[in-house]
């Protein structure tokens, strides 16, 4: 049994980059070797491409989680790590790439078409690339980025030219394989054609595709039936062709009552107004048919459209109702042609523009957004003192500080950047690469540990009871309390 899926939701985990490597050069008789930490690999990314030979999306319905592979750590001898390998997912012409919010994110059209839906993390430096003529061996190295992990939900739109639309029974399959080399099911029965089915038709020297898709009922906008699922097949249509069934005997069933029906449900799904209209009134070799197809002739082609009186069974009408197709199909072509060169619209950044942003929220705290301060947020090892004022540097260089003074900030309040959270401190020496210190260590923030724990001890003292006068100083100032501070 065949199974025909047009809708999936994936779940997309892209590689993580690879950590680097903190690593010092050791040799005999070479005690200062140098660095020689090496670069993590970047994780690979998730990418969709247009294959011709896929025509459903079947086979994310029974795999749904797709993750790439992750990139390699960094080793010493400066040696990198390899990248994660990139993982393609082959999609059919016409997927449309959207969030479980709705949001399009790409519409994949034409063979070869490709979207990157998931960037893959980057690797992490290794100690040799953060050495530099200051800092001359870093004791530290950066963290691989977190690939990308979302959700996305995957819509086929079948790509034609020409759609066919009607009833159920109306005789759209019959119709499409007499005027294609396609091979729909046909049956007696409604709701025959549960898929869509493509054909291409050829009339003279034009060539063009036909889609028939299963039949629509009154309510198949809200969800009614088949056609809320296959309704978004005919979106690309260039034309809508009326197969209408002449034959009819169900109550309050004729063409003109058909045609109503059929428009008040494109016009309830949206987006189709515009299209142009033919109508085939089939199933003419009937007496009882081709009487009827007389009498509301008139009726329709006073509405302004296109009517042709066609019988799938003897192929009467099937070659002007062909050439007719061909015709709007060209047109449609022409009109969406663009003319002259094409435009390349540029968008520069503003001149002032610093990459990120500074919000002062309700409770007193800060939000720090932006691409790299978040990258630098996830790359950095918080238990490493060193790389910790390397964060600071960074940031003070990019001017995330000075943003922070002029929103309100002030030492000790609480800043946050992507996951993490800091009780903000303005940093010492802000801007400078390095301040020298052990290995992993950093001086600045013994420093200002140091200075925390003497204002503390300060402020203890300041709450235990008044000195009586002959413990002060001549100046009347506490002597031990202001050597404390100068600690």
């Amino acid at each position: 049994m065949t199974m025909f899926v047009d809708r999936v939701v994936l779940h997309l985990q892209a590689g993580d980059g690879g950590h680097g490597c903190v690593s010092i050069h050791r040799e005999k008789f070479k005690p200062f070797g140098g660095p020689d930490g090496g670069n993590g690999g970047h994780g690979g990314s998730v990418t969709m491409v247009v294959d011709p030979q896929v025509h459903t999306l079947l086979d994310f319905h029974y795999h749904p989680h797709v993750k790439a592979e992750n990139g390699k750590g960094g080793a010493g001898s400066n040696r990198d790590g390899a990248n994660g390998r990139q993982l393609v997912l082959k999609v059919p012409n016409g997927t449309v790439v959207q969030t479980p919010d709705g949001e399009v994110l790409a519409d994949l059209v034409g063979a070869g078409a490709t979207f990157e839906v998931a960037r893959g993390g980057r690797g992490g430096r290794g100690n040799a690339s953060l050495a530099n003529s200051r800092r001359k061996a870093p004791g530290f190295a950066e963290l691989g980025e977190p690939g990308d992990q979302l959700d996305v939900v995957l819509e086929l739109k079948s790509v034609a030219d020409v759609g066919l639309v009607g009833f159920p029974s109306a005789g759209k399959s019959s119709l499409i394989s007499v005027i294609s080399a396609a091979k729909p099911k046909i049956a007696d029965y409604p709701f025959t054609t549960l898929v869509p089915n493509l054909g291409v038709v050829q009339a003279d020297n034009h060539i063009f595709t036909v889609a028939d898709v299963p039949g629509l009922i009154p309510g198949a906008a809200a969800g009614k039936g088949l056609g809320l699922q296959f309704l978004r097949h005919i979106e690309r249509c260039a034309v809508l062709v009326h197969v209408i069934d002449t034959t009819t005997l169900e109550p309050n069933r004729d063409p003109l009552a058909d045609i109503d029906a059929l428009e008040a449900e494109l016009a309830e799904y949206g987006g189709l107004v515009d299209r142009p209209r033919l109508v085939a009134l089939n199933k003419v070799d009937v007496p009882d048919g081709r009487d009827l197809a007389e009498i509301v002739r008139p009726d329709l082609e006073a509405r302004g459209l296109r009517v042709f009186e066609v019988s799938a069974a003897t192929r009467e009408g099937l070659k002007e109702l062909m050439f007719a197709m061909a015709e709007l199909v060209e047109q449609g072509r022409t009109a969406a042609t663009p003319a002259g060169e094409t435009r390349i619209i540029i968008r520069p950044k503003a001149v002032d523009d610093t990459g990120f942003t500074v919000e002062a929220e309700s409770d007193g705290s800060f939000t720090v957004r932006g691409v790299r301060p978040e990258r630098w947020v996830r790359q950095t090892t918080f238990d490493n003192d060193e790389a910790v004022g390397y964060l600071a540097d960074r940031l003070a260089r990019l001017g995330v500080e000075d943003k922070l003074a002029k929103a309100g900030a002030n030492p000790g309040d609480l800043v946050r950047i992507g996951e993490r959270e800091f009780d903000w401190q303005p940093t010492l020496y802000a801007g400078v690469d390095f301040v020298p210190g052990n290995r992993g260590t950093d001086v600045r923030l013994e420093e200002k540990s140091s200075r925390a724990s003497a204002a503390e001890r300060l402020a203890a003292r300041k709450s235990r009871r008044v000195r009586s006068d002959d413990e002060l100083g001549a100046d009347g100032t506490d002597a031990e309390s202001a050597a404390d501070l100068d600690e």
